[in-house]
Parts: structure tokens; sequence; C-alpha cells
């Protein structure tokens, strides 16, 4: 498959529709990016050029397994993208849960934004149970992972979005809120599973909504969670600026989410190797939180997590990107003591950077030993982030000649 293909089933539009099985959008929307005619579609998926033509314009619903394939086939839809029906369903994937194309919705913006007349009352008793379900879910993330829960989030926020055809005031600025904080989660959990196109897109629909709704701390933190995804992927300098941003753009944030600006500005530094820089953004960040947790009132419900534990952890981060190998070992070892059992996905990411600091701090057998009791939450919860920050263990211990780096890699094998 070429290049150009791959990105054009990067594109939102089309992920949206694949995922919604909206086969006339996705023969429009193909068509208008690759620039083909109704003609050469029908060559490539086997179907008359009256067929392609009304399938597009609706006369004509797609409900045959076989029609549905010989259009993702021949359009080249990656398989990971491939709605779960039929045998092309995604064998890892969670029965009954439609995952892939995770995208916004073409139409989402539209129906936040515009009026539409309506006569029914939104109750604030809906939003309040809306708000728990989110809160809910946030927390179920942090033990099983975040492929269960996208279909049901995004089911959530259809919910949020058709109550707002028919709220008014400051129950729609609610519901504007609440739906830029499905946005946010919904972009978390592609993060997290290396969709960065997908949550990119989510991570901009809910910065807009944010600023729709007045709200500075979601405005800040989709700014937070953007400079997240500069630092797992390296861009030091980019994870540096999005965390600036997030304190000069919104500066009436809480001072929970004006403390992640600044560990995560303390982030890129230390990816820069400007250890300095980073420790002192680190201390500064620190008396911030401590603030935070003298007024737990004014923080925002998404930051339930950050705590001392949860800073100390980002310590351990910055000093293993410094290959201060021994505090990285110490504030590890110190925040993964203090981790609650509950989050089983961030507590299997630190122990699978504390076996990487452990290996760098020239202790193979300790980390074989961290490495091997991560292993199997790693390979269940923990792709692609933790699975490969073991690979990168394992890689270290065997360039240092220690055998307990091919031990490793024998074990991690067995489930690649």
């Amino acid at each position: 498959m070429s290049d150009h293909v791959v990105d054009i089933w990067a594109h939102p539009q089309l992920v949206a529709a694949v995922a919604d099985e909206d086969w006339g959008a996705v023969l429009r929307t193909y068509r208008k990016l690759t620039r083909i005619s109704q003609t050469k579609a029908g060559e490539l998926t086997g179907l008359a050029q009256s067929d392609v033509s009304d399938i597009e314009r609706g006369r004509r619903r797609v409900t045959s397994v076989e029609v549905r394939q010989r259009i993702a086939s021949g359009l080249g839809v990656p398989p990971e993208s491939w709605p779960l029906t039929g045998e092309r369903a995604d064998a890892g994937a969670v029965p009954g849960l439609r995952l892939p194309g995770t995208a916004p919705d073409v139409d989402l913006l539209a129906r936040v934004t515009s009026v539409v007349d309506g006569s029914a009352r939104v109750a604030a008793a809906t939003l309040d149970w809306l708000d728990r379900l989110l809160a809910e879910h946030r927390r179920a993330e942090d033990v099983i992972g975040s492929r269960p829960l996208v279909a049901l989030v995004r089911g959530q926020l259809r919910t949020a979005m058709d109550l707002h055809a028919s709220a008014r005031g400051a129950m729609a600025d609610r519901l504007v809120l609440l739906a830029s904080e499905h946005a946010q989660f919904l972009a978390w959990m592609a993060q997290d599973q290396d969709a960065t196109a997908t949550a990119l897109a989510w991570y901009d629909r809910s910065h807009e909504w944010a600023l729709e709704a007045g709200d500075a701390d979601m405005a800040a933190t989709t700014l937070n969670m953007k400079a997240h995804m500069a630092w797992s992927k390296g861009r030091a300098t980019r994870c540096v600026r999005m965390a600036e941003a997030s304190r000069w753009s919104a500066p009436g944030s809480s001072l929970g989410v004006q403390a992640m600006a600044v560990q995560m500005a303390a982030r890129g530094h230390a990816l820069n190797q400007e250890a300095d820089e980073a420790r002192r953004l680190l201390d500064e960040g620190q008396k911030l939180m401590a603030l935070a947790a003298e007024r737990p009132e004014g923080q925002p419900p998404w930051m339930y997590f950050y705590d001392e534990t949860w800073f100390t952890l980002q310590r351990g981060m910055a000093e293993l990107h410094l290959r201060a190998w021994s505090r990285a070992v110490e504030e590890l070892t110190a925040g993964l003591a203090a981790l609650p059992d509950g989050y089983r996905r961030d507590g299997t990411w630190y122990r699978a950077c504390l076996a990487h600091a452990l290996a760098g701090a020239g202790e193979p057998q300790q980390a074989l030993s961290v490495a091997l009791g991560s292993l199997g939450d790693a390979a269940a919860i923990g792709r692609p982030h933790a699975w490969n920050e073991l690979h990168t263990t394992a890689a270290l211990l065997m360039r240092r000649g220690a055998t307990e780096g091919r031990r490793l890699a024998a074990a991690l094998s067995e489930h690649d």
C-alpha cells in the first residue's frame, strides 16, 4: 500500500465514515480526496457506476457483508479500521465494541454549536448523571485500559450532543463543557493506543468546545495533553512550547492544571538534557501542586489522580530522561510504593520505566525481575507504551552485555 493511501485513511472524515459504516460517505470522501470518478470507484470495488451513485446518494443501503468487504478491500481500507462485522473483525478486540475509527464525527461540531429549535427541557439531574458516568469511566480506564471504553464514551458524547439541541442558556453552556470533557477523554484514550492523528483531532475539538464554554481549566488541559503527546514522540521543544502555551493562554486555570503545565515543560527540558531547568521547573510545579492539594474543591474533576505520588513518579520520569539512573530508581520506587492498586495501567507503565532505570543503573537482575513482574499487565493493557519500554530495557541490557537482556527479550517474544 502506498504512503498516499495510508495518509488518506488517516483523514478524520474517512475514519469517522468507516467507523459508522456509512459507505456512501466512504465512497464520496474517498473520491473527493483521490479525485477519481464514480466509474473508477466502481472498477476498484466491483460495482457498477450506477450502484456507486445510488450508494453515495443514499438511495441504496449497503446491508450485505460481501458488498461492504468489496468496498473496503477495493478502496484499501486498513484492516485495523474495518468495522467489527463479518470475518474481518479484529480478533484482539473486545466483542461487541466497535473500537476502530474513533476520530470526531464530521457533524459533531455543527451539532454542538448550532441553535436548534426544541421544546423539551434538559434536566440538571440528567447532566449530573452524565458527569458521574464520565467520572466512573475515567477510573475504569485506570484499571482495564482504554480499548473497552472508547465506544461507550463516544455514545455518551452523542447523548450530550442530542441533549444540546433542546438546551438553552446555562444548561447549553454546561453541555458544551461536558462535550469538551468527553472529547478530551477520547483523545487521551486514542493517545494511549498511539493513534496520534485521532488524538490530535479530539484534542482540537475539546479545546474549541472548552473555549466556547469559557472553561480555562479544560482549555489549558488540552494543551498540557498535546505537550504530553509531543513528549511521548520525543519532540522536546514542542513539548515545552505547548506546556508554556497552557499557562499564558489560560491564566485563570486552577493550581493543579498549572502544576501539570509546569511539570510537562520540565519533561521537555529533560528530553533536551537541560537538567538545571528541568529540576527548577519540577520544584516550581511541586509547590503549585502542594497548594492545589490544600484547595481540592478548586480543582477540575479530571485531575483526580494528581497528587504527591503522581508528582514523584513524574520526577522519576525526568531523571530517567536525564540518565540520572540512581535518582530515577529512587523516585520511581518511592512513587510506585505509594501508588494505589486501582491504577493498574499507570502502575504497569512506571514499573516498565523502573526496569529501564535499573538497567541503566547497572542492576540487571533487579531490572529483569521488575520487567518480568510487569510483563502480564504490559501485554494486556500496556501496549504500545509500557510494552515498548520493556523492549527498550531489554535492548539496553543486551548492549551492556548482560545475559538478563536476552532472557527479557525471549519473554517478550512470547507475547509479541
